[in-house]
């Protein structure tokens, strides 16, 4: 490994070929796959709560996402953008799944409303 504050003189010089993973899992070969999810709400009180995303393709192969570790607000018509990461790749989408979670045991269950969603790869961009 590099020490965060001298990763760019050490690995760009090298190689214009070689990735850095930032975010790093505890599973051979410990890469993660990130995607930025983009999600607008149109419930009308507001949410605060957890986000874990569950991709799968069109041969039935799933992967989910950790549940992130912060709460985000979700305000009605403000769009929240959301950083996750896979353990393994999916090529071709068929279908994303969100689950919502507040993380309390007592209280009523909220349901987050979804106006729009966009799921991107930050490994790869173009997809």
């Amino acid at each position: 490994g590099y020490h965060a504050d001298r990763w760019k003189k050490l690995l760009i010089p090298n190689s214009s070929s070689m990735k850095a993973y930032f975010d790093t899992s505890d599973q051979d070969p410990f890469c993660m796959y990130n995607y930025l999810l983009d999600i607008m709400t149109w419930n009308k009180s507001m949410r605060r709560g957890f986000i874990q995303v569950k991709i799968t393709d069109y041969a039935g192969n799933t992967i989910e996402s950790p549940m992130n570790s912060e709460a985000s607000t979700f305000q009605q018509y403000k769009r929240v953008k959301i950083l996750t990461g896979f353990h393994r790749d999916i090529e071709k989408i068929a279908k994303i799944s969100l689950t919502f979670s507040t993380k309390t045991l007592i209280g009523p269950k909220h349901k987050l409303r979804i106006l729009q969603m966009k799921l991107k790869s930050l490994n790869h961009p173009k997809r």
